[in-house]
């Protein structure tokens, strides 16, 4: 009789073990429910953490007459946030929540939306679960929340917000050549240098060019060349002939009387073109005849030079106009010197930026004040190059420099004495817009923001992507960043799990935000070695310093 009491109470306790006979008895077994989250750990997308929890049930667990909240939590820094309660129902209440069966198992999801706030990087997210009666009059609560998900990776937050700013380039260069020339004219159908001829005033200025060239520190004589044309008239092969003799006389009189007067010793060659018909065209278009436009049209519909000069020659009174005005200036060679010259260097850039002097063309400037790293100097350089030059780069450009200190007000003030709108100024007004936090309008800006091939420039591909970055967009910014390296790049591929993709567009070894990337992928693949270095490149900027410990990218190797 013991022995059936014993057995038939061990039974007992194992049916209580495997179903609940009433809404209290749910909260003591509440081992028995499994819960789950998709992702774990969290993520942050576009500015807020998503996540789908489930619980299951197992059969003869949720009682008919019981209701169950759930109550998602995040928790972080001391903080609790709750989400929206779940309600559900046992199969007896007649209420309009989720219902349970009792008698077999049950899996239920719901999804729960968290907006981003710093500090949750390092959150848990927890369900705390109440039970209640038929009447609502008396609740349970479970020994405790069910912890589900734990720590946030914020790697999309890393987008940078402040956009990235157009300057407008300079045309400064270091070295530059520039050619200077003299011409002899000839008589008609002769090729002999007149004495005249070499003492013009233009050859004598280019004498005098070669000898200041040669005595000024900054300026080489490099080469030389001599052309022999002939005027279009006559017969073509007469006409090359005299080229040739015309070259030929004129290196014979630069060699003979000009680089003794210049004083100068440059290579020469001689070259030989015949008749001139470029040259003749030129003169025409430069005249103020009647009938250019008829010439133009002539040379424009013949190329057999022949019947050019015929078809020419028929209109008389018109001809008879260029063979007083335009022939004779065609029946000459020309003598070109190429003088290469040195600019003033960086310290003379500087040195003449302090005394203000007046010699620094707009070109100067506007590469003069890349040479300074304060914003100040370099904001005092480029209002020089307003001043004297109404240099709309230079506004451009004060504009940027306001945009790179977050002042976005101060850009458009800049911007709005903008007359040439280029892709730089409607990139700038993206920026300015961007941190004004007009996402829609910065996104318009930038889509106008094209170069000269029609094409968005990089800097606004790169900032739209940013946008997209935000809003959780991955494919799009990588749709928008095809062919543009750098940050944004990487961050769109690293948040698609491309790492090796990622690597192969961060290039900068020595940008801290790039480091920083290097350092996740890093710490992704477990290379302890590679994510410790990038890390001290990256530490370069505070910032990621003070963010790394809070950093779930890096938590299996903390």
């Amino acid at each position: 009789m013991k022995r059936f009491f014993r057995t038939a109470l061990v039974a007992a306790v194992a049916a209580a073990a495997t179903f609940c006979a009433n809404p209290q008895q749910m909260a003591k077994l509440a081992s028995m429910v499994k819960t789950d989250c998709t992702p774990n750990p969290l993520e942050c997308v576009g500015g807020q953490i998503k996540a789908t929890y489930s619980i299951a049930f197992p059969a003869k667990y949720f009682v008919p007459n019981a209701y169950l909240k759930v109550t998602p939590q995040l928790v972080y820094g001391g903080v609790t946030e709750s989400g929206p309660d779940f309600w559900m129902q046992g199969e007896k209440i007649r209420d309009n929540y989720t219902e349970i069966p009792y008698k077999t198992a049950s899996t239920v999801k719901r999804d729960v939306v968290f907006k981003y706030k710093p500090g949750m990087e390092k959150a848990v997210l927890q369900l705390a679960v109440t039970i209640y009666n038929s009447s609502k009059t008396k609740s349970w609560e479970y020994p405790l929340p069910f912890k589900i998900a734990e720590g946030t990776i914020c790697t999309s937050m890393l987008a940078q917000t402040n956009g990235t700013p157009f300057f407008e380039k300079d045309n400064y260069e270091m070295e530059t050549t520039e050619q200077v020339e003299t011409q002899i004219l000839y008589d008609v159908n002769k090729s002999d240098v007149k004495a005249t001829r070499l003492n013009s005033d233009e050859v004598k200025a280019f004498e005098k060019f070669l000898r200041d060239a040669k005595k000024d520190s900054k300026k080489t004589v490099k080469k030389g060349k001599i052309i022999g044309y002939a005027s279009p008239e006559g017969p073509e092969d007469k006409n090359n002939q005299l080229s040739t003799q015309r070259a030929k006389s004129a290196k014979a009189a630069y060699d003979k009387t000009i680089s003794k007067r210049a004083d100068v010793d440059m290579d020469v060659t001689v070259e030989e073109k015949g008749e001139d018909w470029e040259g003749f065209k030129k003169l025409v278009e430069e005249s103020d005849m009647e009938d250019k436009d008829l010439i133009i049209r002539v040379l424009s519909m013949y190329s057999d030079p022949v019947v050019r000069e015929r078809e020419i020659r028929n209109m008389s009174q018109v001809f008879k106009t260029l063979n007083n005005k335009v022939l004779p200036q065609l029946r000459r060679s020309r003598i070109v010197a190429e003088i290469d010259k040195k600019n003033w260097s960086d310290d003379e850039l500087r040195q003449m930026i302090e005394t203000s002097d007046d010699r620094l063309t707009e070109e100067a400037l506007l590469y003069a004040a890349n040479l300074y790293d304060d914003a100040a100097t370099k904001a005092s350089v480029y209002n020089t190059a307003v001043k004297r030059f109404n240099s709309q780069r230079a506004i451009n450009n004060l504009a940027a420099l306001a945009l790179q200190q977050n002042k976005p007000g101060e850009a458009e003030s800049w911007l709005e004495k903008i007359t040439t709108k280029t892709a730089g100024y409607y990139n700038n007004l993206g920026v300015a817009a961007m941190q004004k936090g007009n996402a829609d309008k910065a996104a318009e800006y930038f889509y106008m923001a094209k170069g000269e091939n029609g094409e968005v420039i990089d800097q606004a591909k790169d900032n739209l992507a940013s946008l997209l970055i935000q809003d959780g967009d991955y494919d799009g910014a990588l749709d928008v960043l095809e062919g543009v390296d750098g940050f944004n790049h990487g961050l769109a591929l690293l948040l698609k799990g491309k790492n090796e993709d990622a690597l192969k567009v961060l290039k900068k070894e020595s940008d801290p935000d790039e480091s920083y990337l290097r350092a996740i992928i890093a710490a992704r693949k477990g290379d302890v070695t590679t994510c410790e270095n990038e890390l001290v490149k990256a530490f370069e900027k505070k910032f990621y310093e003070e963010r790394v410990d809070n950093d779930i990218e890096f938590a299996a190797l903390q």
